[in-house]
């Protein structure tokens, strides 16, 4: 299996895995929003074969707090159904922590399951005093400091990207 970068020839397929992922167009549309919209945008890809069989993306989160905070939103992740508990969703949440170190984001939080992303360091974003604006369970909303106290005193609501909105 290799991660790679999402290329402009891989939206269709990308499109297509999202919404065999998800069993509708809302995350699927969501991506091809998130591509347009937002600045920096991460979306990576795990292939095999020459088959697209995961997606992942980062687009910025803000946390109303700090607005000059460096933070990423992970999500929407996706793999083919036939092909989830294979390790691939932890590859891509992995390479896709690393490309976030890399660009100098100091912060990801994700809406997501409450047994999958501690593995990676997640925690309750309410233990940095930190809510979505999103009316969701305490320990699905999560997040990560990549530098660590990133998140010290910054207690308040983390906004997603406009994009989320019609999700």
């Amino acid at each position: 299996m290799e991660i790679r970068a999402e290329v402009i020839a891989d939206r269709a397929a990308v499109h297509t895995l999202n919404r065999a992922a998800f069993d509708s167009d809302a995350e699927a549309d969501l991506v091809d929003a998130l591509r347009q919209q937002a600045d920096p945008c991460i979306a990576l890809l795990a292939e095999e074969a020459g088959e697209i069989v995961g997606h992942i993306m980062f687009s910025p989160a803000l946390l109303a707090a700090d607005a000059n905070l460096k933070a990423m939103a992970l999500g929407p992740m996706a793999v083919l159904p036939a092909r989830q508990d294979k390790g691939i969703g932890s590859a891509l949440v992995q390479a896709g922590l690393e490309q976030c170190r890399h660009t100098g984001c100091v912060a990801v939080f994700v809406l997501g399951h409450a047994r999958y992303y501690p593995r990676f360091g997640f925690v309750p974003a309410s233990c940095f005093g930190i809510s979505s604006v999103y009316d969701v369970p305490d320990e699905a909303f999560m997040a990560l400091e990549l530098d660590p106290g990133a998140l010290t005193d910054k207690a308040g609501k983390m906004h997603y990207h406009s994009a989320f909105a019609d999700l």
